[in-house]
């Protein structure tokens, strides 16, 4: 399955992974909540958009009265609803959502973002956050790396075991463009009963300029404001929804 489909279409190898690597999903929920209660102290709806198996969202639903959440990997949903029934999700893109609600905070993190294409489909993405929010309301946005700052030829490499699973993550990432970087992924997934597994998945991603992204806030019609040092990665974009739109 997860050489056809990619990492995405085997949410519980990708949970191994990241559990294994000890992501501390909490502790970013919780920054991610300080900052929306410090711009809207009363918030109570949140969408998490590209929400992947819930890492996030389970916390999130600790401190929001209303918690949903959007991704289009039908693989990682299935592991989030199986994990935590009593949370709302469906498949969705972030570029025109579709949900019938509004919310006062909408979250993208783990640089979901980065998966867009083109300065269009950012924009896309922020008039469609900015559609779905309340006056009011709070974007979070965790974006991947700007190209100032982004490491071409890097080597990464994990193995983790949790359980019975034991999986070994080897990346190597460069530089595929002047707006993109290319990551090649090695995984080999190990269990008992089932052997060891080989698979691979490429990731592009774009590499958008901090002045790309404020832009498209601002296009959207939101505050932006770029918060580094907050993640183990490139930080934050927060935003807030005006009353005249």
């Amino acid at each position: 399955m997860p050489a056809k489909t990619g990492i995405y279409g085997a949410g519980d190898i990708y949970d191994t992974i990241y559990q294994g690597r000890g992501k501390d999903y909490r502790a970013e929920a919780a920054t991610v909540t300080r900052h929306i209660r410090s711009r809207n102290p009363e918030a109570a709806a949140l969408l998490d958009v590209g929400c992947g198996t819930g890492g996030h969202l389970r916390h999130f639903a600790d401190d929001f009265d209303r918690v949903e959440g959007v991704d289009l990997a039908e693989g990682m949903l299935a592991v989030c609803r199986r994990e935590y029934p009593d949370i709302p999700v469906a498949v969705g893109d972030m570029r025109a959502l579709r949900t019938g609600r509004r919310y006062d905070a909408i979250v993208s993190l783990f640089s979901a973002v980065g998966n867009l294409t083109g300065t269009d489909e950012l924009d896309a993405t922020l008039r469609s956050f900015a559609d779905h929010l309340e006056v009011g309301g709070v974007v979070v946005v965790e974006p991947w790396w700007f190209p100032e700052n982004f490491t071409a030829d890097h080597v990464g490499a994990a193995v983790v075991t949790v359980g019975d699973r034991t999986v070994a993550r080897v990346s190597h990432t460069v530089r595929d463009s002047d707006t993109a970087s290319r990551m090649e992924v090695h995984y080999i997934v190990a269990e008992p009963a089932q052997g060891a597994e080989h698979f691979t998945d490429t990731h592009v991603m774009s590499l958008y300029g901090r002045e790309q992204y404020e832009a498209a806030f601002v296009r959207a019609g939101l505050t932006v404001e770029y918060v580094p040092g907050e993640f183990d990665g490139n930080g934050l974009f927060i935003g807030v929804k005006g009353g005249d739109l």
